[in-house]
């Protein structure tokens, strides 16, 4: 048996990186699993990967910009499945942050204005979507992908790391606002994760000086995500919310000087 036999999930970002990683395992711990993405295309693939596996899958074209969009994901999850039981927000404006997430004093109100309705907005409506669905089968885990970033500050991506603070700050309140009620709500906060869209930025002497400041002998992979993911939906954790899981590769566990040290 899976850890999530019968449950019904949805994942959103879900057409690579990190969202298709947590997609195909919580389709292979059992769950009827929603793959939701603007790139319906790349949602459709996963989920022909997932029901190759023999697992249970739909994809759903979803703009969290959109709170008609979200909604409608939502609602196409309880219509295809009969409910909700997990909610993975993974999601979120990471070609704003590649490109258009300057430093704060040169930063555009625009941008900021598109990563918060993004990332911050389009979680809480799909949040406030899910919960009615969860509570009426007695229970339910959201997940929300945050970020190291949400944690300390860096040298870019002001907007995109105050959007993933803020994630941590929003499921701090669901957890207490719907505990009671059998929700629980829980925050991921990755590392550098090499994924297709970091891949870029992860070779050479960029590589290297990420290496230097983890405590594992590697960077993380999507999958390393996908495993928290998947503990944090199931019944392993059910005495875990509002609380923020770090997959990091020890990155934020350190003196900033560690690695400066060990290299002497």
């Amino acid at each position: 048996m899976g850890r999530l036999d019968g449950k019904v999930a949805v994942v959103t970002g879900a057409a690579s990186g990190i969202g298709a990683a947590s997609a195909r395992r919580v389709a292979a711990e059992g769950a009827h699993t929603v793959v939701a993405d603007l790139d319906l295309d790349g949602a459709q693939a996963v989920t022909k990967e997932i029901r190759a596996a023999g697992g249970s899958a739909t994809a759903v074209e979803v703009d969290l910009g959109d709170v008609d969009s979200v909604r409608a994901m939502v609602a196409a999850a309880a219509d295809t499945y009969g409910g909700l039981d997990v909610l993975h927000n993974n999601a979120a404006a990471t070609r704003l942050a590649a490109h258009r997430d300057l430093a704060v004093a040169e930063a555009d109100p625009a941008v900021w204005d598109d990563t918060m309705r993004i990332n911050l907005r389009g979680t809480m409506v799909a949040i406030q979507a899910a919960v009615p669905h969860m509570i009426a089968r007695g229970g339910g885990s959201v997940i929300n992908t945050s970020s190291g970033s949400g944690l300390s500050g860096d040298l870019r991506n002001p907007a995109y790391g105050a959007s993933k603070a803020a994630l941590i700050n929003l499921t701090q309140y669901v957890a207490t606002q719907y505990g009671k009620q059998g929700v629980r709500c829980n925050a991921i906060a990755p590392g550098f994760i090499v994924t297709p869209a970091s891949a870029g930025s992860a070779h050479g002497a960029i590589r290297e000086a990420m290496l230097r400041h983890h405590l594992t002998p590697r960077l993380g992979r999507p999958e390393d995500v996908a495993a928290a993911v998947v503990f944090l939906a199931c019944d392993e954790s059910a005495f875990i919310t509002g609380h923020t899981l770090r997959v990091d590769g020890g990155l934020l566990s350190h003196q900033p000087y560690v690695a400066d040290l060990r290299d002497a």
